[in-house]
């Protein structure tokens, strides 16, 4: 039974891809360097994902490996079905990967992850403070932290932002 669940966004990406696909855009220095620090911050609170969740785009697998470099191999699906996937099918495919291990990751794609980190945030009872602050903005490599009861219930655990890590870029 998952007992934390992490919901990030991909880190920064360039705007356009050489193919002119959205899907092939690729992540600039800047991403890798965000997606490292929030992968530093799970490790400094004893978090490693048992499995993630990743979309196929270029992004968010380039998203999933700097993560993987910090906190070292992660078993898990880069899926094409998410890209750009609404937040209702995202919690069906959290919710149909509750078993997966005691932490499961998922990394996709605005505006789906920030919806479904609002909706697990309302759901677990999160303060005003903290929903204002996911729903004021969710920049790229932004991870929610939420630790699941016995029921399966997501609740509010962290909201980890690139910027209060390393600075404003």
């Amino acid at each position: 039974m998952m007992k934390h669940l992490i919901v990030m966004r991909h880190g920064k990406a360039e705007k356009d891809s050489a193919s002119g696909e959205d899907f092939e855009r690729n992540l600039m220095q800047r991403g890798v360097r965000e997606a490292a620090a929030v992968a530093e911050a799970l490790k400094a609170r004893g978090l490693k994902p048992d499995y993630a969740l990743v979309s196929a785009a270029h992004r968010t697998h380039q998203t999933f490996e700097a993560v993987k470099g910090v906190l070292g191999d992660i078993a898990g699906e880069v899926r094409d079905d998410m890209f750009n996937m609404g937040a209702s099918d995202l919690r069906r495919l959290v919710e149909a990967h509750e078993e997966a291990g005691d932490c499961l990751l998922i990394i996709g794609h605005n505006p789906g992850i920030q919806y479904l980190v609002l909706d697990y945030m309302t759901k677990g009872a999160a303060s005003q403070v903290d929903i204002d602050r996911a729903r004021g903005s969710y920049p790229t490599a932004a991870a929610t932290v939420f630790t699941v009861d016995v029921a399966g219930r997501p609740m509010f655990d962290d909201l980890l932002k690139p910027k209060d890590l390393i600075g404003g870029e």
